[in-house]
C-alpha cells in the first residue's frame, strides 16, 4: 500500500459515496453495500470486509464518510470489542459467520465474565462448560452484563479444566444469547436505573466451531478483549457509526430507533463520571465559590479532569496510529475514578444536605442526588481500582507480584464462597 496515497483514498471513497449513497435505503442495506465494499471497516483485512488499509490511510477514509454525511459502520458498544477479538483470534469460519452482521449492526453484543463470586478475581470463575458430543453444555451465572437483553451473541468465560491451575483451566466461547437455556434479569441500581443484567445459563449450547482460541486458552483471548475496553473507558464511543446526523430519510429513521436502544442503558453515565463540568456552575449558583476551601476543592478536581483528558487523547492517538493497547487504558481507567470522586466531593460541599434530594426537591431536579448515587461505579466497572494498581505496578512499574494462594494446583481444590 506505500503507492497510495491518502489524497487518493479520499478521492476513492468520494467517488463511491456519490455513486451508492441514498438516504433512502434501510439502515441494513446500506451497511450490506459498506461490508461489501469494505468501506465500513476499511482497516479490516480484504477478506473479511475491509481494505487492509493502514491505520492512517484507513482513517482518512472515515473521516471522508463523516465530510459526505454519510451513515457508517454499526462500530459501537461491546460488538467492537468483538470485532478487535474476533479479528485477532477467531478461526476462519467464525470470522465469516459473525464480522458480517456486526458491521451491518444485525447482531448486538454482550460481555459475560464477571460472575457473582468471582469480580474482580476473573479468573476465579464457576461457569462452566462441558463437552457432549459436538457441543459445550453450559451451566451457570454472570452478573453486571450491560445490555444483555438485546444482545445477539455474548462473548463468555467458562470453566474447560478443574484439574488445572485457575487461569489455565478457562476457554472462551461465542454464546447465542437468545436460546431457551439463557435467562436475563435486570438489575435494578441505587440510582433507579437499571442498565445491568444477571445472566443464567442452564445447560445453553454452544457449538464445538465456537470455541474462540485454543481450548483451556481462554484467559488469553481474555486479555485482548480486556485491553480494548479499558482502552476505550475513557468515553463511550459514539453509537450510530460514523457520519451520523440528523435528516430526513429511511435510513436516519432507522439510525434514530437504533440509537435510542443502545443509548438507553448509559442515559447515567456521564453522572457516573461525577460531571466536574458542572462545578464551578454549580459553586457560583450556591455562593460556595466564596469558599476558599470549596474553591480549592473545585480546582482540584478540575485540574485532574484536564490531565486525564490528555491521557484519554494519547490513548485515542495511539488506537489511531493502530498501536497495541499500552497502560494508558488502566491510567485512564485510574484516573476517571479520581476525578469522579473529587467531582462528588465538591457537588456534596456545595450543594450541602440537599444533594441528598432526588427529583424536583433536589438540586437541579435531582442530578446532583444522581451523581453522588452513581459516582461508587466508575471504581468498579470494567475493573476495580484495586485491580488497575496492580496492573500498572506490576506490568507498568515492574514491581513484585502480589503474593497469591491460589496461582499454583487445581483448581478444584481452591476454597471458594460456596454456600452447603
Amino acid at each position: 500500500m506505500t503507492d497510495v496515497s491518502e489524497e487518493s483514498i479520499r478521492t476513492e471513497v468520494k467517488e463511491w459515496l456519490e455513486e451508492n449513497w441514498d438516504e433512502n435505503l434501510g439502515l441494513v442495506e446500506w451497511r450490506t453495500l459498506l461490508a461489501e465494499s469494505g468501506w465500513g471497516m476499511p482497516a479490516w483485512p480484504k477478506q473479511w470486509f475491509g481494505r487492509s488499509l493502514p491505520t492512517n490511510l484507513a482513517n482518512a477514509a472515515q473521516d471522508e464518510m463523516r465530510k459526505f454525511g454519510a451513515v457508517g459502520a454499526a462500530d459501537s458498544g461491546v460488538r467492537m470489542l468483538a470485532a478487535a477479538t474476533l479479528m485477532e483470534h477467531a478461526t476462519d469460519h467464525q470470522k465469516k459467520t459473525l464480522l458480517h452482521k456486526i458491521i451491518t449492526g444485525e447482531d448486538a453484543w454482550c460481555q459475560l465474565f464477571s460472575e457473582p463470586g468471582s469480580g474482580s478475581d476473573l479468573a476465579g470463575l464457576t461457569t462452566r462448560a462441558d463437552l457432549k458430543g459436538d457441543n459445550w453444555i453450559i451451566n451457570g451465572q454472570k452478573v453486571w452484563t450491560t445490555s444483555a437483553h438485546h444482545a445477539n451473541y455474548g462473548l463468555l468465560l467458562a470453566r474447560t479444566d478443574w484439574d488445572v491451575p485457575k487461569h489455565q483451566g478457562i476457554s472462551y466461547f461465542v454464546l447465542d444469547v437468545t436460546q431457551p437455556g439463557v435467562e436475563v434479569r435486570p438489575l435494578r441500581q441505587m440510582n433507579g436505573h437499571a442498565s445491568f443484567n444477571e445472566v443464567f445459563m442452564t445447560d445453553a449450547v454452544i457449538p464445538k466451531n465456537m470455541l474462540v482460541g485454543k481450548l483451556n486458552g481462554g484467559w488469553q483471548v481474555a486479555m485482548t478483549t480486556l485491553s480494548h475496553e479499558r482502552r476505550l473507558a475513557d468515553g463511550l464511543r459514539a453509537i450510530g457509526g460514523s457520519g451520523a446526523k440528523k435528516a430526513k430519510g429511511k435510513i436516519f429513521t432507522e439510525l434514530a430507533a437504533e440509537v435510542k436502544v443502545a443509548q438507553q442503558p448509559y442515559r447515567w453515565y456521564p453522572q457516573r463520571a461525577g460531571r466536574p463540568d458542572l462545578t464551578v456552575s454549580r459553586a457560583r449558583e450556591t455562593g460556595a465559590i466564596d469558599d476558599p476551601v470549596i474553591r480549592q476543592e473545585v480546582a482540584k478536581a478540575l485540574t485532574i479532569h484536564q490531565a486525564s483528558q490528555w491521557t484519554a487523547r494519547r490513548a485515542r492517538q495511539a488506537q489511531k496510529l493502530g498501536r497495541p493497547p499500552g497502560p494508558e487504558g488502566s491510567l485512564g481507567k485510574l484516573a476517571a475514578s479520581n476525578v469522579a470522586r473529587a467531582a462528588a466531593l465538591v457537588h456534596t460541599l456545595t450543594s450541602g444536605t440537599d444533594s441528598l434530594l432526588k427529583g424536583e426537591d433536589g438540586p437541579m431536579n435531582g442530578v446532583i442526588a444522581e451523581i453522588l448515587l452513581s459516582v461508587p461505579a466508575v471504581s468498579i466497572a470494567g475493573g476495580t481500582d484495586e485491580i488497575q494498581r496492580n496492573i500498572i505496578s506490576e506490568r507498568v512499574l515492574g514491581l513484585p507480584k502480589e503474593p497469591r494462594t491460589d496461582a499454583d494446583g487445581p483448581f478444584k481444590d481452591v476454597p471458594r464462597n460456596i454456600v452447603s
